[in-house]
């Protein structure tokens, strides 16, 4: 098969490598330092929202609360996905994203809400797409990423193996990497 010519396994290789390049160095930036409790902030406000009747637990009625306070306020909607997350006895709309989080609970005035508005600081935007709350554009982009990443080892495998001299090495190396991932797993 000509795709597997060691040649055209480093040219496929080389671009591959390159396209990934940056998106690569924010995942992997913002995965070593979010290991270590870097996250990241935000700049948060917080709003009274009047409202016609007592808050339900009904996402939509929620987001039409949400988007009306939102169009008020001249502020974009944010890229991710909203959900209902009970609190005990209570709940409260989270709606998260690379740019903002929203979030819509009740007061103890039940025609009274309180809405805050979490702006990410431009670390924090990265932290976020990390971890998926940017919008399907990104989302696409990062499955996108992680095909390239695949393609990347295993054709840097595929050229180790096709040189007699690295076939031992690279066997070695797996076989090491494997142990030292189920290690880890066993002592976390």
């Amino acid at each position: 098969m000509s795709v597997l010519k060691r040649k055209n396994l480093v040219t496929i290789h080389m671009l591959v490598a390159g396209f990934i390049f940056p998106v690569l160095l924010m995942f992997l930036f913002t995965g070593a330092l979010y290991t270590w409790g870097i996250k990241g902030g935000y700049e948060s406000q917080d709003y009274d929202v009047m409202l016609e009747a007592p808050l339900q637990a009904d996402q939509e009625m929620l987001l039409a609360v949400v988007n009306k306070k939102l169009l008020a306020l001249n502020i974009t909607q944010p890229t991710g996905q909203a959900k209902v997350k009970n609190i005990g006895a209570d709940f409260q709309l989270q709606w998260t994203g690379s740019n903002r989080n929203v979030i819509l609970q009740t007061s103890d005035n039940a025609l009274l809400a309180r809405m805050t508005i979490e702006n990410s600081q431009a670390y924090r935007v990265f932290v976020q797409l990390h971890k998926a709350k940017g919008g399907v554009a990104f989302k696409v982009y990062a499955a996108i990423f992680a095909a390239a990443l695949l393609l990347l080892l295993i054709s840097g495998f595929i050229m180790a193996w096709q040189m007699p001299k690295y076939r031992q090495p690279v066997l070695i190396s797996a076989t090491l990497g494997m142990i030292t991932f189920i290690l880890m797993i066993v002592i976390s």
